[in-house]
């Protein structure tokens, strides 16, 4: 993809392969299957190849063989958290370990009863982010702003193996309904949650450097977290060795309508991210604009 259109790849049948190998034989029999998965996407689909690539070899200045090497682990790990993911909602919860860097700011900002802005990105799996809030058992709600645009074949058929989750979705709209939705979840001390790094072409972004190219990033997330005046925390749940997941949290210093310097803020925390787990960024298209003239 030359730009994130808003799905992810895959079909349902490759879904229910794994849902029953998971369900059979365990979540590492999954793991097995799935480096046929990985040799596949990295032998065939170039344009996100290139795009990964580019990560590798220009943005972190690995080598052309360590570079190509990382780019079918990336496939590989990225395929290990849908995989854990999958079965941490069906309910195989008990085979994962977790630890948490930070419960102390979410716990102040539960505290403080005002509500608040969780910015995270398309790296780890935050997606399980819910179970680490269950585990450490605070009782609140999360609202997930996103797109509704994935395949509704698959969005079904995970539904039917998978628990229902307790974070609620606040569908982006072209009538900006969704921000009288966001304000009415802080209204009730909810917390609203954005991923910062993917915006669609012909929508409002912003720019900055990250790994020292300049990128465009959605405006959303950083114009209303610096205009409303609520806690902003960065967060991530970031995969490490033998099933075990690590959540990051680290509050935002925010000046009152300064998108600019929360973004800044953003992408310094990333990068601090990326440093620890260059394999798990997984903006798998043109992310920097600057493959569009090669082959």
């Amino acid at each position: 993809m030359s730009k994130w259109d808003g799905k992810s790849k895959g079909t349902v049948l490759g879904y229910r392969i794994f849902v029953f190998l998971i369900q059979k034989a365990g979540v590492r029999s999954a793991y097995f299957l799935l480096y046929f998965v990985a040799s596949y996407y990295f032998l065939f689909l170039k344009k996100s190849n290139r795009a990964i690539f580019y990560y590798f070899n220009k943005r972190l200045g690995y080598s052309y063989f360590k570079s190509k090497k990382m780019v079918f682990k990336s496939y590989y790990t990225f395929g290990q958290t849908i995989i854990d993911k999958v079965s941490i909602s069906a309910g195989i919860r008990e085979q994962f370990t977790y630890e948490f860097d930070g419960i102390e700011t979410l716990k102040k900002l539960l505290a403080e009863q005002k509500g608040g802005v969780l910015i995270s990105a398309h790296i780890g799996n935050f997606e399980i982010a819910e179970h680490f809030f269950g585990e450490i058992d605070i009782n609140f709600q999360i609202n997930l702003v996103t797109t509704d645009l994935e395949h509704s074949d698959i969005k079904k058929y995970l539904e039917s193996v998978t628990q229902k989750p307790t974070v609620k979705f606040i569908i982006i709209k072209d009538d900006l309904s969704h921000i009288f939705e966001i304000n009415a979840a802080l209204g009730r001390n909810e917390l609203i949650c954005f991923t910062g790094d993917r915006y669609f072409e012909g929508t409002k972004s912003l720019s900055d450097k990250l790994l020292g190219q300049e990128a465009n990033f959605p405006a959303g997330p950083f114009l209303i977290a610096s205009r409303l005046k609520v806690p902003v925390v960065f967060v991530y749940v970031m995969k490490e060795p033998n099933l075990h997941y690590h959540l990051y949290a680290r509050e935002a210093a925010v000046k009152h309508r300064d998108e600019k310097g929360l973004l800044r803020a953003y992408i310094e925390n990333v990068e601090s991210m990326l440093e620890k787990y260059p394999l798990q960024w997984f903006n798998y298209f043109d992310f920097w604009n600057q493959l569009k003239n090669t082959k």
